[in-house]
């Protein structure tokens, strides 16, 4: 893993990044690599009612959840200022993501899987995937891979298993509960028990020796694995 030394978890919304991204963040961080957390939109109050103040204190929240993930995992954070109704177009998310992973030297990108429930994750998997890829085809080899969620497992086929040490689990589990919605304060999705789980069933579904997670591989990029 030492070649690595700049790696970037992009996520649709606020926690993607961290529950795609997070183990990998995590080792790459120890051994020196930059790791950042980039998330394309904020999520905003779905009350009607809201006003100015209570919409810019929730989103400060959600800046502020996403500051204290990043620093658990090591790595640093970032926002793209979108928010779900102004996504931009493919093409221009296409080009903002190249200039980016150009100017940071980024060796390695993770991001959503295209089979998933969300528009916004098979947007986000569009760009980055056009990105790399061109970028690939003019002589950067930055690599891919996609990470695993429960949103975006149409398709997803495990290739690469990464165990992960006690402190490490550890480490991961710090940061995704320092959001709300991964605490149960948004939804009733129980993520609290599904991620602890999905380790104890990618080790048994591996052989290994510990709490293990997944990732896929860019195939349509990738020429060769590594």
């Amino acid at each position: 893993m030492t070649t690595i030394k700049r790696v970037v978890s992009i996520g649709a919304h606020s926690l993607d990044a961290e529950l795609m991204g997070g183990p990998l963040l995590i080792k790459y961080a120890k051994e020196g690599a930059h790791c950042t957390c980039m998330h394309v939109t904020q999520g905003r109050l779905e009350d009607p009612n809201a006003t100015k103040e209570e919409c810019d204190a929730y989103l400060q929240e959600l800046l502020n959840q996403n500051q204290r993930a990043a620093k658990n995992l090591g790595a640093d954070t970032i926002w793209l200022g979108y928010v779900s109704s102004n996504m931009p177009s493919t093409e221009e998310f296409q080009a903002r993501l190249e200039k980016y992973f150009t100017e940071e030297k980024v060796d390695l990108v993770i991001t959503h899987w295209r089979g998933s429930m969300h528009p916004r994750h098979i947007n986000t998997h569009d760009a980055v995937v056009r990105a790399v890829k061109h970028l690939r085809e003019n002589g950067n080899q930055i690599k891919l891979v996609y990470g695993e969620t429960f949103e975006d497992l149409v398709g997803f086929i495990p290739q690469a298993y990464f165990v992960l040490s006690d402190e490490e689990v550890s480490q991961w589990n710090k940061a995704l509960n320092e959001y709300t919605v991964f605490r149960g304060g948004v939804n009733d999705f129980p993520y609290q028990q599904y991620y602890p789980t999905n380790l104890k069933v990618r080790q048994i579904e591996s052989n290994s020796n510990g709490k293990t997670v997944c990732y896929m591989y860019a195939s349509l990029i990738e020429n060769e694995l590594w």
